[in-house]
């Protein structure tokens, strides 16, 4: 076998959803030199300079077609999210229900599709999002927490369900700087007072988030899974007051 046939055989095919801004895109910039990568998303805008394959896809109102992506996948990440910060008593039941279908359901009617690709690779990984405010209780965080606690509870049983061929992680982060949390770090006193709740004193990076998640699709993780990691800048585990 030759060199260029050797790296062939070494990239894997990873398929995000989303993932065209923040912590899917910087992980998407991460791999796909090294990966077969594939962005499942509404939008190619910011791919242009890239090596990707778009497939256009809305998760609210299209099907995934699985014809559009190889026969084998070795890794599949979830990215789109939503925010919405309110008090309980002001919320909606159609709040919980739009959340739930960002988050969560539009995220198992993709993954259904997948699943078969993901599990004749014999070796793969899935990764999902959570939020840290499912660990730590967080006022104005139920419709959120309701969604992305789905997740983490979901992950755990599929990784038991699927394990040895398909890993499942989750990663929970704190506050990050995205464009979905843009209206929260919009100015310099949001920025220290979200800084200040946090024990190393900083709100997080999108690359803080991405690094991990290219650590879980890569072969180094191979040993992981059920898990799901608090990348939150300390907020889940030390208490300073």
């Amino acid at each position: 076998m030759n060199f260029l046939e050797n790296y062939n055989k070494m990239k894997k095919n990873i398929l995000f959803i989303g993932g065209s801004t923040g912590i899917g895109f910087e992980t998407i910039k991460l791999i796909h030199n090294k990966h077969n990568v594939f962005v499942a998303s509404r939008s190619d805008d910011n791919f242009s300079d890239l090596n990707i394959t778009h497939i256009k896809y809305d998760i609210l109102s299209d099907d995934f077609n699985n014809e559009l992506v190889p026969e084998k996948l070795h890794g599949f990440v979830y990215c789109p999210g939503s925010i919405n910060l309110r008090p309980f008593r002001s919320l909606k039941s159609t709040t919980f229900e739009e959340d739930l279908n960002i988050n969560f359901l539009s995220m198992v009617k993709t993954l259904q599709k997948v699943i078969n690709n993901l599990k004749k690779s014999e070796n793969s990984s899935i990764v999902l999002y959570s939020t840290v405010a499912v660990k730590v209780g967080m006022p104005f965080h139920t419709s959120v927490s309701a969604s992305k606690g789905a997740i983490e509870g979901f992950a755990r049983s599929l990784a038991a369900e699927y394990a040895p061929i398909v890993r499942v992680n989750v990663i929970a982060p704190s506050l990050t700087n995205t464009p979905m949390a843009e209206r929260f770090l919009n100015n310099d006193i949001k920025k220290e007072k979200v800084s200040d709740k946090h024990p190393l004193k900083r709100f997080g990076d999108p690359k803080d988030v991405a690094n991990i998640s290219a650590f879980l699709l890569e072969d180094k993780s191979s040993w992981i899974t059920g898990q799901t990691f608090g990348v939150d800048g300390g907020m889940s585990i030390i208490n300073l007051s």
